[in-house]
């Protein structure tokens, strides 16, 4: 599908209706399946058919509440949809009652006019950021055969670069919004935490989760990301001449596989063409992060929290293997370690603000790697959580210094898809979206 403002316009000038657009969606959605693709667990046709005809009557009477009115965005499987169960790609929750209420971005989403399609396909409790999943199968890469997704927004991304939505619905606990987007070609975007709500959204880790959407653009993130928090920046693009941009020599480009390191200079030196200023700087204290997190970190220790109850009786045997696994990580983490975790997270906060000084943003690869065959993954456990890890390492450092950041295509021609993360601290959502659409711009006409 083309870009949000594209067909807004089309729909302005009566070129095309939102019937014929979720008409269109829903087709490729049947194409998907038949073909044994996986990004939807359910689809919701003939209420989404209901709500584009119903759009379609509203704008022709002259009501289009924003420009997402009429056009098709696809659901996260753990957001709140009245009427639906909310599973959260698993079988633990399959035969949970209906939620009665929508999530509230799900309602921020319906206010704006979207048609909502139906719920995607994830990695189970979002649990991983490779979007495998045992009980709905494992989405792949529409720009990337054979190869994973990501996640553990996988079917998000799927749908997007799939053309089955115009958006995708996700969250970000460590990375499930950007490796996605970097595995599909995407634009993902992770706001600083608490900006946008989590109510009525099955959590992870409430201390590093946050919702955002994937998109094709830059300025369609842009809007999603004010249509979900209600607030509204200055997006107008940074001027590249001068801008100062933060690139740290270790952790974050330890082990870059070469397609990925290439992409990496390749877009530094067009930035650098364009007058920006490269700055870099030694991070030793990341370093330090696979030992702060080698019991498991905040995620298990709060996702244990919520799952105990069902990994403790007769549901046990529902989950995931890798997905309880993990979660059962957080069972031998005392209160002191909890809250030491929390100590030594603000000591890195602090750090980060010190390395990064007053620098426009922070350059990093999303993923140290391009997406892996899912058939090196699906059986191979030691395989799965060693490029699990190695995946996520990168996107966890932003979640970890609860900072924002947005993750962009920046690989050429025929090669495998690879994400340039422009990133911020907390607060710094403005400037992070400022200078993606000039990076955005630079990348795409370079």
């Amino acid at each position: 599908m083309k870009a949000i403002s594209e067909l807004a316009l089309e729909l302005a000038q009566g070129t095309t209706t939102s019937e014929a657009l979720v008409t269109q969606a829903l087709e490729r959605i049947e194409v998907h399946r038949a073909a044994g693709g996986h990004s939807y667990i359910s689809v919701d046709t003939q209420a989404a058919l209901l709500a584009a005809r119903a759009s379609d009557q509203a704008r022709a009477a002259g009501y289009a509440p924003s420009p997402l009115a009429g056009l098709p965005v696809s659901i996260k499987d753990l957001f709140d949809v009245r009427g639906q169960v909310t599973a959260a790609g698993s079988k633990v929750l399959a035969r949970a009652a209906p939620a009665g209420c929508d999530a509230a971005i799900v309602a921020r989403l319906r206010a704006a006019g979207a048609v909502l399609l139906g719920r995607t396909n994830m990695s189970e409790f979002a649990f991983s950021g490779l979007g495998l999943n045992p009980h709905y199968g494992s989405p792949t890469s529409p720009v990337a055969a054979g190869r994973i997704a990501g996640g553990s927004s996988s079917g998000a991304a799927v749908s997007v670069a799939g053309g089955m939505a115009v958006a995708g619905l996700g969250t970000d606990t460590g990375g499930s919004l950007r490796i996605p987007a970097a595995f599909c070609g995407l634009v993902g975007f992770k706001p600083s935490a608490q900006r946008v709500s989590t109510q009525g959204t099955m959590p992870l880790a409430s201390s590093l989760d946050s919702v955002g959407a994937l998109t094709r653009t830059v300025a369609d993130s842009i809007l999603l990301d004010e249509i979900l928090s209600g607030e509204t920046f200055d997006s107008r693009p940074a001027s590249l001449a001068g801008l100062r941009l933060a690139v740290t020599r270790d952790f974050v480009l330890d082990g870059l596989d070469d397609t990925v390191a290439r992409a990496f200079e390749r877009s530094l030196e067009r930035l650098r063409e364009a007058g920006a200023v490269i700055s870099w700087f030694d991070f030793p204290e990341l370093h330090q992060l696979p030992t702060i997190n080698a019991a498991g970190g905040l995620t298990a220790a709060e996702a244990w929290y919520l799952h105990h109850p069902w990994l403790s009786g007769s549901q046990a045997g529902d989950y995931d293997p890798r997905v309880a696994q993990r979660i059962r990580r957080g069972q031998s983490l005392s209160a002191a370690d909890y809250l030491h975790l929390q100590a030594q997270r603000k000591v890195m906060i602090a750090a980060a603000k010190a390395r990064l000084g007053d620098a426009d943003a922070w350059l990093l690869p999303s993923v140290a790697v391009v997406p892996p065959l899912l058939s090196a993954l699906e059986q191979d456990d030691e395989q799965f959580f060693a490029t699990n890890g190695l995946v996520l390492r990168n996107t966890s450092v932003i979640n970890f210094l609860d900072g924002c950041a947005l993750s962009l295509p920046c690989h050429c021609g025929d090669e495998l898809p690879v994400g340039l993360s422009i990133a911020g601290l907390n607060g710094q959502d403005a400037r992070v979206l400022q200078v993606a659409r000039s990076v955005e711009s630079l990348l795409r006409n370079s």
